[in-house]
């Protein structure tokens, strides 16, 4: 750290400029704070010389947003970031003491193999992330690898934060050269997903080793052996060595994906890994006394521009300032080789002209094809980046990365339409290995939404929400700008499907290795529709979903939407009530619905339904089995006062509210049994979540927001629990078991067994007797269990820390537990096969299918939604419904239908 320069601004919005941490050749990084002092952020503000330039506005904000779309885990998401207006474009991120690879490397040498393991584990979790929302990273190197005491970081989300050199030629143009190439780009080719996988190698082999493989040496031979020769791994350790050589394949089609290798180097996570520790003692202490010293900065602005120049604080830049002959700040020969130096080998020297650029492969008569307002990108507030006139910005810059080249006197395709979005590429001559030509390095654009064909014409035609899906980096990911297209729903078909309706067409060669499998079917439910609200699989045979306004009906074999019926507006639940009625629980009423048609066939009002509770309003469906389920109501009915003794006044009335568990046969159509059950606060009807469902019992647990406070008092914190039998609703037993507390996830089985987090372990409890039979304690620190699912004799447990695992259910023993490299905290959903065979954990953010013999990650899920800025932004996780060898994933408007084992 060092004190802000004279000529440098001293506040961004909000936050006061402390210290300069570091430089970059787009950005300079500072130390600052807002309101609360405490509360210290990095501000990474643009090269003023760079921040006039449109292209570059634009590619900033892009890669906030990319940033901002995988935030969690190991990146910190941007907190605000201003691209437009006249000052210069800022992001601001919560600070984490760290020093980067390049920084370590120069303090203390090559990193252990367990650090460099956790390194590359962490790394390649963040890809695969990147790699789920269609976008090629272009961001790894050693500046831009942030080693802090949890774990690693990653701080650059695109070719900006990782340029060896940027400039702003005229008008605006930007030109970007990376510090690193790949064989690909070497051979004039797209650098894709797997392009980040071999930087990875790179990056991985420099930590381990000091030195950058295939980069050493006069920069002509070292573009040679990037492109030709195999890489010098002697001093890799042997566990890394075979891992960290296919990452560094030729063929982009021979490199691991990024799932692969966060799978090969921690089956755990890399979470779980470092949480013991993983920096050697001298960078921890080094981490360590530069965040001591942003304390003291915060605490004491007014000194902040006399910063101690201590080593330890950024022990390469405060001693060789950054520039352009050492943009990393690095100590000559000791310093990781720049692939800056192999572009020089690529485009000579001696050339009169300046040198090259991205926008020397555009000709001088490129006009630039306009972008439609909602494919540019979004800055704060919603608005979108003005797209300068005449001005080629970014979309100068996209001739590997979207299109081709256009040819002399012929403007450049934005993008090319031919294939529904899908970018046409020209055949790329094969690499020549004589003496290096110019390649201009292309500078990719923000990832545009495509538009998926339809799989036949329709009303609505193609929403802007229809997207590509393909295999990229081993992640299961609907991606943008590349893949396999499929057919894709939407709305209502005028084409009713005949007697055995084809799933929807789709296109596109067998699945990839650790990629999701090709979706039998994509469902986009119509714009003009509220989002739904509940998603259930009828019979095999229908998803039907209700939102504000109906409920309505997808055939599981097409994807297409067969009816919609008002009534069924704001309903729950969608049971089968025989062969022909689906049953939906509505705020007033009970539904019959035909299957066929959707039509409603029978209702039951709850005003008037019900013998002897009249007015009966229904809190919440608890669960059901075969064609019984239960639920709680409760009604306003009238004590009368008693009568007053001689001499008194007589007594008023009172209103009271009376609260019921009800069992009720939904293909009869008849009560079974109520129950009365203490009032909720409010008073209104408990929530009861169900436990567990027994031959002959119902297990339930009152929700904690809802108890009285004088439930709350007696409860002393801790869960209670109540069986119900389910032939006559008497209460069984009430008790409570341990320590688990009245919000611990805790489910039952059939075979009178209760699991139940407790503290940070998970214990298995026999009922009613309450003995504890096992207990499985927790692996990771400040882990929590959640909803675990019983699945014949095993239990698969999830965690906050999105650990997922198999564990015997009668002697706890584990078989196995797994990541789901999932961002941020929260315990995931599971599911299961309808064979047993496949596990799938859905959280906020993702999909991850996992086999359950022994717990290998299959593929990952996520649903990127319409980054237009008009988009709908969808907040809600990810709902995985299992039939047949099929599981439909659900989130907001979109449904998939993905072949499961």
């Amino acid at each position: 750290m060092e004190a802000p320069r004279q000529d440098e601004p001293r506040r961004f919005g909000p936050y006061t400029v402390l210290a300069r941490l570091r430089e970059t050749a787009a950005a300079v990084q500072y130390l600052a704070h807002g309101t609360d002092p405490a509360g210290l952020v990095v501000v990474t503000a643009a090269r003023p010389g760079l921040a006039a330039s449109p292209a570059f506005r634009h590619r900033f904000d892009a890669e906030a947003r990319l940033a901002g779309r995988v935030a969690g885990g190991w990146v910190d998401g941007p907190l605000e970031t201003r691209a437009d207006g006249a000052d210069a474009p800022w992001t601001a991120a919560p600070y984490v003491p760290a020093l980067t690879l390049a920084e370590a490397i120069e303090a203390a040498g090559p990193l252990p193999g367990r650090a460099v393991r956790i390194l590359g584990a962490g790394l390649a979790e963040t890809l695969s992330r990147v790699h789920a929302t269609g976008a090629v990273l272009h961001g790894l190197a050693p500046g831009t690898v942030l080693l802090a005491e949890d774990g690693p970081r990653l701080t650059a989300f695109g070719p900006l934060g990782a340029a060896a050199e940027a400039s702003a030629g005229p008008g605006g143009r930007l030109s970007v050269r990376l510090g690193y190439l790949t064989p690909e780009q070497l051979a004039g080719e797209e650098a894709g997903p797997a392009s980040d996988l071999f930087v990875l190698g790179l990056l991985l082999a420099y930590a381990a080793t000091g030195t950058t493989p295939l980069a050493d040496g006069p920069p002509a031979e070292a573009a040679d052996r990037i492109a030709q020769a195999a890489p010098e791994l002697g001093g890799v350790p042997d566990e890394l060595r075979d891992l960290i050589a296919r990452c560094l394949a030729k063929d982009p089609a021979d490199r691991p994906s990024a799932g692969t290798v966060a799978a090969d180097l921690a089956l755990e996570g890399a979470s779980a890994l470092a949480a013991s520790g993983w920096l050697p003692e001298e960078l921890a202490a080094a981490v360590a006394e530069q965040g001591a010293e942003a304390r003291r900065l915060a605490a004491a602005p007014e000194n902040s521009v006399s910063i101690k120049n201590a080593s330890v604080e950024n022990p390469v830049s405060d001693q060789y300032p950054v520039s352009d002959e050492n943009p990393s700040g690095a100590r000559g020969a000791s310093a990781p080789k720049s692939y800056g130096d192999v572009w020089d080998a690529v485009a000579p020297a001696p050339r009169p002209a300046p040198e090259p650029d991205i926008q020397d492969a555009v000709p001088p008569q490129h006009e630039p094809t306009p972008v439609p307002a909602w494919q540019q990108p979004t800055v704060a507030g919603g608005s979108t980046v003005p797209d300068a006139s005449g001005v080629p910005d970014t979309r100068t810059t996209q001739l590997g990365a979207i299109g081709q080249p256009a040819q002399q006197g012929q403007p450049a395709p934005w993008p090319d339409q031919s294939a529904y979005g899908y970018p046409q590429q020209q055949p790329q001559p094969p690499y020549q290995h004589q003496a290096p030509q110019p390649v201009p390095v292309p500078l990719p654009p923000a990832p545009i939404p495509n538009v998926a064909p339809p799989a036949e014409p329709r009303r609505s035609g193609p929403s802007r929400r229809g997207l590509l899906f393909g295999a990229v980096g081993g992640v299961a990911g609907l991606l943008v700008g590349g893949g396999t297209l499929y057919a894709l729903t939407s709305g209502d078909d005028d084409d009713k499907p005949g007697p055995d309706p084809k799933p929807a067409p789709t296109s596109g060669g067998p699945s990839v290795a650790g990629s999701a499998p090709q979706p039998q079917w994509v469902y986009n439910h119509p714009d003009s529709d509220p989002l739904p609200r509940t998603a259930a699989v009828w019979k095999n045979r229908l998803l039907v979903l209700t939102d504000d306004s109906q409920a309505s009906a997808v055939d599981l074999r097409t994807g297409r939407r067969l009816w919609q019926n008002a009534d069924g507006a704001k309903g729950q639940a969608a049971l089968a009530a025989g062969d022909e009625f689906c049953f939906v629980a509505t705020p007033t009423e009970f539904l019959w619905l035909s299957a066929k048609d959707g039509k409603a066939a029978h209702r039951v009002p709850f005003s008037d339904g019900f013998q002897g509770v009249p007015g009966m309003t229904i809190r919440t469906l608890i669960g059901s089995e075969g064609a019984t389920i239960w639920f709680t109501g409760s009604h306003r009915t009238t004590v009368n006062a008693p009568k007053p003794k001689k001499g008194q006044k007589p007594g008023k009335d009172q209103q009271v509210v009376k609260s019921y568990l009800f069992g009720y046969d939904i293909v009869q159509r008849k009560e079974l049994w109520r129950t009365p059950v203490p009032n909720a606060v409010g008073p209104i009807a408990p929530v009861l979540r169900l436990i567990a469902i027994r031959p002959d019992a119902v297990v339930v647990r009152q929700e904690r927001l809802t108890l009285t406070p004088a439930d709350l008092k007696a409860a002393k914190n801790k869960g209670v629990f109540r069986s119900y039998d389910r032939k006559t609703g008497k209460v069984q037993w009430t008790r409570q078991f341990g320590n688990v507390n009245l919000g611990g996830a805790a489910v039952g089985d059939k075979d009178g067994m209760l699991y139940a987090a407790e503290g940070s372990g998970l214990r298995a409890f026999e009922t009613p007797g309450g003995k504890a039979r096992w207990t499985l304690k927790a692996t990771t620190n400040g882990s929590v269990f959640g909803p675990s699912l019983t699945a014949g004799d095993v239990l698969y447990t999830t965690n906050r820390n999105h650990m997922v695992g198999a564990v015997d259910r009668k002697s706890g023993k584990p078989a196995w537990q797994r990541s789901t490299e999932a961002a941020g905290t929260g315990s995931a959903v599971l599911s299961v096969s309808s064979t047993g065979d496949t596990l799938l954990a859905a959280d906020t953010g993702q999909v991850t299918v996992f086999s359950t013999s022994d717990g290998k990650r299959l593929w990952k899920f996520q649903d990127i939604g319409d980054q237009g800025p008009e988009g709908e932004t969808v907040n809600a996780g990810y709902q995985v419904l299992t039939y047949d060898k099929t599981a439909v994933v659900r989130r907001g408007r979109n449904a998939y239908a993905f072949p499961v084992a």
